[in-house]
């Protein structure tokens, strides 16, 4: 093109059409591309907890719902959830990808020493924010990223948590149904375009409720797991008839699982240490003790070697592995039975046939997980993974960014239909496009450019053309011109 110009072979309307016609490319000719690209459908997820539902269940009975799901999507065998195995930590977790002592909910029963306040499921202690704000939980992060939630009952989601609630939310009350929550789910992720929920969250209290009270080895579980069974199936038939079976992404699984227990395996601390000299902060299996002012060293030497049904810690020993040591609300000592053992301050308080809460690595305490949709590959078995791995893989379905967590997407590509596309060693961004103004001010800045580009050319060709009808001086040449040419033209 310079050549052509230097040489008079190019008119210059023809030079200065040529180089403005190409600016105006076909995103400036159809300014709603962006507008149409922005608006594409989030991803959507919905996350299913059957509190306390352990993964052999699905073998136990006949349970073709589950079996339904694990053909049509994956299974996970063995999950390892947090430490303790709890249902308010573990389902915090789930929704933040930390362990207890990140997320700050490290028992059901808690004291904060800072606070100086005490936490407990059974209170209306539980909507105190402050409880809740060491974490963030997804909910909270899909709606700073621009998305919209439905909570129906899971732990937390009715408390005020960094100044949101869920942007649909029922609050906790057990007497509600599980058709009605679905229900009010389905309804959410149904509304109209810029109204449904993107993500949502479910949660069911059985067969926790039976496994306390009759064990998981009674005969009388069997028609309690069929009905969880029956209780998906109506979940994923209300998502057929709404149409969204085969739009919504569905994760089922629990916070943990449950053993059986005896009366004949009770640990009395009223036989080792007066109570006078602690305060019982949480519940059996795991126990925390606070002693009284001074009075630590005393309290742990009375319990270090009183029963070898039960570990003592000190906090500053707690093994690495769990966890569950780096938190206020974690007691100066904690004391854990083994499996199938209750710890008691004596025989008269209630006791349960079956519980959870032992050490996270009991095979009898894992939880199950399956999952289909869109997402998820067909009829894969995966052998192993961590509960906190649940977070980053929710993150990338929603194609949100995650919040720095314990867990690792890593761990757990190979559930996914797609490989991701980002790295697994940094959070993930998201893939959802910001939004943009409908006209960009980039093209006729473009143009401008070039407008003025093509008048600096225009005059150079002008003095090329006037030296031309001058005499050829004796010593000037092409070459010595060269030079001073590229750089006016700054080449």
């Amino acid at each position: 093109m310079l050549s052509c110009l230097i040489l008079g072979g190019c008119s210059p309307l023809f030079y200065l059409l040529a180089m403005v016609l190409p600016l105006f490319s076909s995103h400036t000719l159809n300014p709603h591309e962006h507008q149409d690209h922005t608006e594409k459908e989030r991803p959507k997820l919905l996350l299913v907890s059957f509190d306390g539902f352990r993964w052999d269940y699905i073998y136990r009975v006949p349970t073709p719902n589950f079996r339904s799901i694990m053909d049509e999507g994956v299974k996970v065998e063995f999950v390892e959830n947090i430490y303790i195995t709890k249902t308010y930590p573990n389902h915090y977790s789930m929704v933040t990808g930390l362990y207890a002592e990140t997320h700050g909910i490290v028992a059901n029963e808690m004291y904060d020493p800072a606070l100086n306040l005490s936490f407990s499921m059974e209170t209306d202690s539980v909507y105190d924010s402050r409880w809740w704000e060491q974490a963030v939980p997804l909910w909270v992060t899909v709606q700073k990223d621009g998305g919209r939630s439905g909570a129906a009952m899971w732990p937390g989601s009715d408390v005020l948590i960094h100044g949101m609630f869920p942007t649909q939310y029922l609050p906790y009350n057990a007497s509600v149904s599980f058709e009605t929550r679905v229900q009010w789910i389905i309804d959410w992720f149904s509304a109209p375009k810029g109204e449904a929920v993107d993500f949502g969250t479910l949660y069911w209290e059985e067969p926790d409720e039976s496994g306390h009270n009759l064990g998981p080895q009674s005969p009388l579980m069997d028609a309690i797991i069929a009905g969880i069974d029956e209780k998906l199936g109506f979940l994923i038939n209300e998502l057929k008839k709404a149409g969204l079976y085969e739009k919504v992404n569905l994760i089922v699984t629990s916070d943990h699982g449950m053993t059986q227990l005896s009366p004949e395996k009770i640990i009395e601390l009223d036989q080792y240490v007066d109570r006078d000299l602690y305060t019982w902060v949480d519940k059996s299996p795991v126990v925390g003790i606070l002693p009284k002012e001074g009075k630590l060293d005393e309290v742990y030497e009375l319990l270090v070697d009183a029963n070898p049904n039960m570990v003592v810690y000190r906090k500053d020993n707690i093994p690495e592995h769990f966890h569950y040591q780096h938190n206020v609300r974690i007691m100066p000592i904690l004391l854990e039975a083994k499996e199938g053992w209750t710890i008691m301050q004596n025989r008269d308080g209630p006791f349960m046939l079956g519980n959870h809460g032992y050490n996270n690595t009991l095979r009898d305490m894992q939880p199950v997980f399956v999952a289909r949709g869109p997402a998820f590959r067909q009829n894969y078995v995966k052998t192993s993974m961590r509960s906190v791995d649940l977070y980053p893989l929710m993150c990338h379905i929603l194609a949100i960014k995650p919040l720095p967590n314990n867990g690792s997407l890593l761990n757990v590509q190979d559930l996914l239909s797609w490989e991701p596309t980002t790295s697994f060693t940094t959070p993930t961004f998201s893939t959802v496009p910001p939004k943009v103004n409908r006209y960009s001010y980039a093209p006729v800045v473009g143009s401008f450019i070039g407008v003025v580009m093509v008048l600096g050319f225009l005059v150079v060709y002008v003095i090329l053309v006037t030296l031309k009808q001058r005499p050829v001086l004796k010593h000037r040449s092409w070459e010595m011109s060269q030079p001073l040419l590229q750089e006016d033209l700054h080449l």
